[in-house]
């Protein structure tokens, strides 16, 4: 092992930032604040590399599980070696006595912050590690934006993204079907059917709900029906891919390759969305959609809360046969798209994304920032 790339370092940063009054309602709720947690590993050679973790709602305990148990079972040891880090977090983590879901967020971060080192320590863009190379990668308008309001208002927040050259936009479902049924047929006639219209429940339908909207999804061309239940109701899934043409996606919320190996056995879920930062990392996340490649599932990463975790999503899209879709995050005054660090990504105008061509991931991070705008207390959805 080269001494050069041993592990002096592991620091996790809790962060958060108030949203104003009036913010996007969703399945979930109003979202009052937005929270991530980002993690900085340091090598003896001075190499220093960012990862996001997926806050969980719960950002201060899985920081705390970074800077403790994990961190202690990476000191002094080779930060090239993903596979084999991976693997002990997992044995020590996951596969007995461990937190799970609590565990792969937090490893997630860990495991992109070591490919971000792998990344500088080559002088390689991501894409390149991956076995990948620089291209045009679609991307749809998509965050927590979009969410339940009148017709014409959604419109008139959809409109200057559509001019910007998206394609493509998720709209937020789950409110009830009448209403959504006619969000819905307002974008449709609005921005015509050359725009993939895409839908997310966030966990916010009954069966009964899918029943009534399906009919509707199949008649205005909808791309996917996302997340209608808790991932955990796979009987809910099986019975709502009954009701219609609409593909059902959902991903985000399953851990590490051994859920999606339920997914794949049930065989109803046809649009994967594996997070970076809640899935296992950029490691886990490669294992996930070769899984999904071999059955010729598209794989659409569900991007999470910073610029860090959206520009290492275009890198993995940019290494997979099966890439789908780059959920461009346009929330209004995303603080951490925006301030936490340099520029990750931009929408052309054919719609579509490019990977950043730095080594690594390719976003700095301003660790200045992050200590002016600690954790915040509380849920972020009420």
């Amino acid at each position: 092992m080269s001494a050069a790339s041993k592990i002096v370092e592991v620091k996790a940063y809790p962060t958060s930032f108030p949203l104003p009054p009036g913010g996007p309602r969703l399945g979930i709720g109003q979202a009052v604040k937005r929270d991530a947690v980002i993690v900085k590993i340091t090598t003896e050679d001075g190499i220093t590399g960012w990862g996001e973790a997926h806050h969980g709602r719960a950002h201060t305990a899985v920081a705390k599980l970074i800077e403790t148990t994990l961190r202690g079972l990476l000191m002094g040891r080779d930060a090239l070696d993903t596979v084999g880090l991976w693997e002990r977090m997992y044995r020590m983590q996951i596969a007995s006595h461990g937190m799970f879901a609590g565990a792969s967020l937090a490893m997630s971060g860990i495991d992109m912050a070591l490919w971000d080192i792998k990344g500088k320590a080559f002088g390689q863009p991501l894409y390149r590690l991956l076995g990948g190379a620089s291209r045009a990668v679609r991307a749809y308008a998509g965050g927590v934006a979009l969410g339940y309001q009148p017709p014409a208002e959604l419109l008139d927040e959809a409109a200057p993204h559509m001019a910007a050259g998206y394609k493509a936009l998720k709209l937020r479902v789950g409110d009830n079907p009448r209403d959504d049924i006619a969000r819905m047929e307002a974008v449709r006639h609005a921005f015509g059917e050359e725009v993939d219209i895409l839908t997310d429940a966030n966990i916010g339908y009954l069966i009964e709900d899918v029943r009534r909207v399906m009919p509707a999804m199949d008649a205005l061309n909808i791309g996917w029906l996302e997340e209608p239940f808790p991932p955990q109701d796979h009987h809910l899934y099986a019975q709502a891919a009954s009701y219609g043409r609409t593909p059902l996606a959902a991903g985000e919320n399953h851990f590490t390759r051994y859920e999606f190996s339920r997914v794949l056995e049930d065989g109803v879920i046809r649009i994967w969305q594996g997070d970076l930062s809640k899935a296992g990392g950029v490691t886990e996340c490669m294992r996930i959609a070769a899984m999904a490649s071999a059955f010729k599932i598209p794989f659409h990463p569900h991007s999470s809360m910073t610029g860090v975790n959206q520009a290492a999503s275009i890198h993995l899209l940019c290494a997979l046969d099966n890439a789908g879709y780059f959920e461009a995050d346009i929330s209004r005054a995303n603080k951490f798209r925006d301030e936490l660090g340099s520029e990750p990504w931009r929408i052309g105008a054919d719609g579509c994304v490019r990977p950043l061509e730095a080594p690594g991931i390719g976003v700095e991070v301003d660790e200045g920032w992050l200590k002016a705008h600690p954790a915040i207390e509380g849920p972020g959805y009420v």
